[in-house]
């Protein structure tokens, strides 16, 4: 009883979720604990962000991210447990963290209010505000919180500013290879990104424009599609991580 107590009280208020609806918030829990990290190694914190409606993004994109991080987003009801499954099943057959189970909304549940924190009061935390996600938005809204605030980079918040940083164009004009080279960066973006490791970041970029293959949004030969997909590169973010490279700089 005192454990549930303590997960209840570290909860958002209920209001504040349903206030998504109308609102994005001006920063995340996430966004928080990359500034206190970036303190803590006596650097300035970087924050680039632009906030774009659901109309002024890629198709390309949207597929890519529905194709790489949950193919039953317009489905399920936050949690995809048939993923959850299927994720520990991958681990435990190659003996690490190589496969994750997180929906769209669980992800943005964990970055508006709980960072990278791994804990099982955590995860209890997250199915709690997925739930309320689901319940008080729409899977449009929550779609396009989702893509407007998840990391893209040391300090890139958000598909507007990744676009331009990464590739120096709008959101709106990215093409279906820079498109599915961003959905790849996003289980671990300051890892997982051009300037860091390109030969990682080329592998992740194969895999969804693969997936995007699979699911029918793009021509197989653009997918460079085989028997299946690539392999996912590491999906669960490590803490803590080493200092990344600077991003290039935003126009």
């Amino acid at each position: 009883m005192g454990f549930l107590a303590w997960v209840w009280s570290g909860l958002p208020p209920r209001r504040e979720v349903r206030a998504l609806a109308a609102a994005a918030p001006s920063q995340t829990a996430l966004m928080r604990q990359r500034e206190a990290e970036a303190r803590a190694k006596k650097r300035r914190p970087r924050s680039f962000q632009a906030t774009v409606p659901l109309a002024r993004v890629s198709r390309s994109l949207i597929q890519a991210v529905i194709a790489s991080e949950d193919q039953k987003f317009f489905g399920h009801e936050g949690i995809d447990w048939q993923a959850i499954r299927d994720s520990a099943e991958t681990n435990v057959k190659k003996g690490r963290a190589v496969r994750g189970g997180s929906t769209i909304t669980q992800q943005l549940a964990k970055n508006l209010y709980f960072g990278t924190e791994r804990s099982l009061g955590r995860k209890l935390r997250e199915a709690v505000v997925t739930h309320w996600l689901e319940s008080d938005l729409s899977k449009v809204r929550i779609l396009t919180l989702y893509l407007n605030l998840i990391e893209w980079g040391d300090g890139i918040y958000g598909c507007e500013a990744a676009a331009r940083a990464w590739f120096s164009k709008a959101c709106a004009d990215l093409t279906p290879e820079e498109a599915a080279g961003l959905a790849g960066m996003i289980p671990n973006p300051r890892r997982i990104n051009p300037e860091v490791n390109r030969a990682r970041y080329e592998k992740a970029r194969a895999r969804v424009l693969g997936l995007m293959a699979h699911a029918g949004y793009i021509e197989r030969s653009v997918g460079g599609l085989g028997a299946a997909p690539p392999e996912p590169v590491l999906e669960e973010e490590p803490e803590p991580e080493p200092e990344p490279e600077p991003p290039p700089a935003v126009p």
